[in-house]
């Protein structure tokens, strides 16, 4: 994949299509999820799809003959890169056992605004505009009518799993900006971002896994196998692939604005397989959602 110089800084229609398609996958992440905890504990899982999703990444790139290291001197950014991601997963399945879903979800796809405000300081040619403020104010939102919670009743501890979840927005955002800034200087491969990402964050999701999970039960049938192997296939190798190559040929604060449309499909999917509830704050969310990102992108 390529693109030809000048082309990066306007979304092209298949790379719309393709952030529509990286976006309903990551939705549907969060169904499989659901069945995967079945049987797996969350961060146990999330340290098994980093590993196998890793050494995907590192036979496909040997297969068309990519490098998959980072150059000698810059392999501290790969470490970097990996503690990042770590850290957000990390702070993701934490936070949950302290606020509820719908809170952790909002909180955690609070993701671009971090990522357009941080592009305008530490990115060229990336920075703030009236249309993309405004954009990012309208997406969000639309997730606060898709997510909004009318019970009064939380959790007494919630406020800490909420400062988790924007702790985890605020990783998944660092990391999105050290890449593309890194790639600014760097000659890299979507391959070799990947792939450091996904095996750097290994010691920080088992860590993880030892100390909170201990002694957590794991129970086998096709339904968590199928859900483990579709968030290592499809979510961590296929859908983390193209939006690393989005990163590497697109402008970050453009391609961030449409992940606010993830935990849209994550609603959707989560109606129709799981046959939660879904009314008119869904679709009139998806309206802001939708505008949202036109203005951002305009």
């Amino acid at each position: 994949m390529s693109v030809p110089a000048g082309k990066g800084e306007r979304l092209s229609m298949s790379a719309c299509f393709l952030l529509l398609l990286v976006c309903a996958i990551w939705g549907s992440n969060a169904v499989s999820i659901k069945f995967s905890n079945q049987g797996f504990p969350p961060l146990m899982a999330a340290t098994l799809r980093s590993l196998v999703a890793g050494i995907l990444v590192w036979g496909l790139a040997l297969w068309k003959g990519q490098p998959i290291l980072f150059p000698p001197g810059e392999r501290r950014h790969a470490v970097v890169i990996g503690i990042l991601f770590g850290l957000d997963f990390l702070f993701l399945y934490w936070g949950i056992s302290f606020t509820p879903a719908s809170r952790s979800t909002i909180f955690l796809y609070s993701h671009p605004l971090w990522v357009i405000l941080g592009a305008h300081f530490v990115l060229q040619k990336d920075q703030l505009s009236y249309g993309k403020i405004a954009g990012a104010v309208l997406s969000f939102t639309g997730l606060i009518l898709v997510f909004k919670t009318e019970s009064a009743m939380l959790p007494e501890y919630h406020w800490i799993g909420d400062l988790m979840e924007i702790s985890a927005a605020i990783f998944w955002a660092a990391t999105t900006l050290y890449i593309k800034r890194i790639s600014q200087s760097v000659k890299l491969n979507h391959y070799q971002t990947l792939f450091s990402q996904l095996i750097f964050a290994i010691p920080v999701l088992a860590a993880g896994a030892f100390f909170f999970e201990q002694g957590q039960p794991v129970v086998l049938n096709r339904v968590v196998i199928a859900a483990l192997l579709y968030q290592i296939l499809a979510v961590a190798f296929f859908s983390y692939l193209c939006w690393f190559w989005l990163i590497h040929n697109h402008p970050v604060s453009k391609l961030a604005s449409f992940s606010f449309l993830a935990p849209v499909f994550g609603v959707i999917f989560g109606s129709v397989i799981l046959n939660e509830p879904i009314g008119l704050s869904v679709l009139a969310g998806l309206s802001f959602v939708c505008v949202g990102i036109f203005l951002a992108n305009k």
